[in-house]
């Protein structure tokens, strides 16, 4: 073996080597990405949802997917799944393209490809309508390789008939039909087959179209399968980026691997898949908590939920709402809420797209206060459009325990449990305190949109509620609000509920700072520790020595967050408020 064919072969062996650890640690760190991915996708065993999906070009892989998905339940089985059909995908495209030595880590750049879009969706996650996404891209890419090395395997006088092939499946495989006749055409030196194979490739979509999904818009037929994010307000073109990469590449391999059996491509190869996924996935911190939060109160595994709230000082609306359910239920929601966090986050996206409390924890967040009616409409509501998921089915189901409906407790629950993994489930029992909201709060439909404004309005109307823990939430949301007008009949509630317990530090807080600067004309009087009541003169002092003339109200905040950011004071000046009302103290002191 000469020093050349050694480095080539240590050069592609190092390089697989590198990728693959890659992979292996994206997959990773994205293991909560993938159970909701399982969480967030629609599967229904049954004729109804199959024949739905086969009405439509591409459906048969979505169906695939969206079967396939179900395992992210696990998500160690999920991607061990999803990791096996890339390795198939780098096997069989070897064979497929014909590649040899080095030329075969071209192959590492489609699987780049199918990585990075599983890992670059973020928030679409909540929102996408596109079935079996997360498996159907890499199963139509693997099924049009296997396609293309059997043609190729073929005498060339018989590839007319394979174009004949590829535009037959087009119901099939979509736009990986098109791919295949293309990839097919460019394999070999030009000729009339060829040439034929292009025009067929040109008017495949029309002619099923016109003959068999005249009822489906024009788009939606054109390059079937091809991933598209778009809403009614909002449009994502840079995700399907992966997809038009992975057509262009699969069609210059074929052109250029004969001239890149390099010992260096390897390394060119390994390094431009790494790179291209590290630059265009999304991770962020918020949005990893924010999934594993959700996990957890979905089990009311409430002491993790803290866990995570310690950790994460600025959590997202979605967040701080499920923070604070936790203190409802472990106890100590009116002396440790501020410290842990109530000043919501911005969500970090890299585009337009909108999501808010609505469609990432609405219903979980309803149904935690008792209030049923509304987290059934909006789960059916959202699993009409995104589809009846796992998340959607449990909340139902929990909600029909709620209400006691046993004939609805059995239909959800016989639909999860045609699902891997959820052979047994059962919902939780109704917890005392949500039976207690049940009967607190007047549960008729709104029709509002219920966004994370309207949640604390409504919260904070219960002061006239004779329920012990639902004086303790309108209290708290009284005090999100920064409403004086609110907060001090819930104040009196609480003390009628609470009399032989001691006052909450952070009720204290909002008591000292109301009676400062927004007394009622008959005050309440109530005793408060000296410690807190100093430290608030502290913070009026502190105010006034970091304020400097031309200073913007958050550039003071943040000269006063690491002393007094753990307070309720803090919060109602310079926090991030779910609405804006009249009686607001920060609105009237910012001069």
């Amino acid at each position: 073996m000469t020093n050349s064919s050694k480095l080539s072969r240590a050069s592609l062996y190092v390089s697989l080597l590198a990728f693959i650890l890659f992979v292996v640690y994206i997959l990773y760190i994205n293991q909560e990405v993938f159970y909701t991915a399982h969480d967030r996708s629609e599967f229904i065993f049954g004729a109804p949802f199959f024949n739905t999906l086969m009405s439509k070009p591409f459906g048969l892989m979505q169906y695939v997917g969206a079967w396939l998905t179900q395992f992210f339940c696990k998500p160690i089985v999920g991607t061990g799944i999803l990791a096996a059909i890339w390795a198939l995908i780098i096997f069989v495209g070897i064979k497929a393209f014909r590649l040899q030595g080095s030329a075969s880590a071209l192959m590492l750049l489609p699987v780049a490809c199918l990585l990075l879009s599983v890992v670059d969706l973020g928030y679409w996650i909540y929102v996408s309508t596109i079935r079996g996404y997360w498996f159907s891209q890499s199963v139509g890419y693997l099924v049009m390789l296997l396609l293309l090395w059997a043609a190729r395997c073929t005498p060339r006088k018989w590839h007319i008939i394979w174009y004949l092939i590829g535009v037959c499946i087009y119901p099939v495989l979509g736009w990986f039909a098109l791919l295949f006749v293309l990839c097919l055409a460019v394999s070999d030196k030009t000729s009339w087959r060829e040439f034929v194979g292009i025009i067929l490739l040109a008017f495949t979509a029309s002619i099923w179209h016109t003959q068999f999904y005249s009822n489906l818009k024009y788009d939606d037929v054109v390059m079937a399968g091809l991933p598209r994010f778009e809403t009614p307000s909002d449009s994502s073109p840079y995700l399907s980026y992966p997809f038009w990469l992975l057509g262009a590449t699969s069609v210059l391999i074929p052109w250029c691997s004969k001239f890149l059996n390099k010992w260096f491509v390897p390394v060119l190869c390994a390094v431009a898949g790494i790179a291209y996924t590290w630059t265009q996935m999304y991770y962020d911190k918020n949005y990893i908590d924010e999934m594993r939060m959700i996990r957890y109160a979905e089990m009311d595994n409430w002491k993790e939920v803290l866990n995570l709230a310690e950790e994460n000082r600025k959590p997202t609306s979605s967040m701080m709402f499920i923070k604070n359910i936790a203190l409802m239920n472990e106890g100590g929601l009116l002396d440790r809420s501020f410290k842990l966090g109530n000043d919501a986050a911005n969500i970090n996206t890299p585009d337009t797209l909108h999501v808010t409390l609505l469609d990432i924890a609405s219903p979980l967040v309803y149904y935690n206060y008792g209030m049923m009616n509304e987290a059934i409409r909006l789960s059916f509501e959202n699993a009409i459009q995104a589809g009846f998921s796992p998340f959607y089915l449990k909340m139902l189901t929990r909600c029909a325990l709620a209400v006691g409906d046993k004939r609805l407790i059995e239909r959800y629950t016989t639909i999860l449990h045609h699902r891997p993994f959820y052979d047994n489930w059962l919902p939780a029992p109704v917890t005392a305190k949500i039976k207690e909201l049940q009967k607190c709060y007047p549960d008729e439909i709104t029709g509002v949109e219920n966004s994370d404004s309207y949640v604390v309005n409504a919260i904070s109307l219960w002061y006239e509620s004779d329920s012990k823990v639902a004086s303790e939430q309108s209290l708290l949301y009284a005090m999100l609000r920064c409403d004086s007008r609110r907060f001090w009949p819930s104040l009196r509630n609480y003390v009628k509920h609470h009399l032989d317990e001691q006052f909450p530090l952070h009720a204290m807080e909002a008591y000292i700072l109301f009676m400062d600067k927004a007394p009622e004309a008959k005050r309440m009087m109530l005793p408060v520790e000296k410690s807190v009541y100093e430290r608030y003169k502290k913070f009026w002092d502190a105010l006034e020595e970091k304020a400097k003339p031309g200073m913007t109200i958050d550039a003071v905040g943040k000269e006063v967050y690491d002393e007094f950011g753990d307070t309720y004071w803090w919060y109602n000046l310079f926090g991030k408020k779910p609405l804006n009302v009249h009686g607001k103290i920060g609105n009237a002191i910012h001069s």
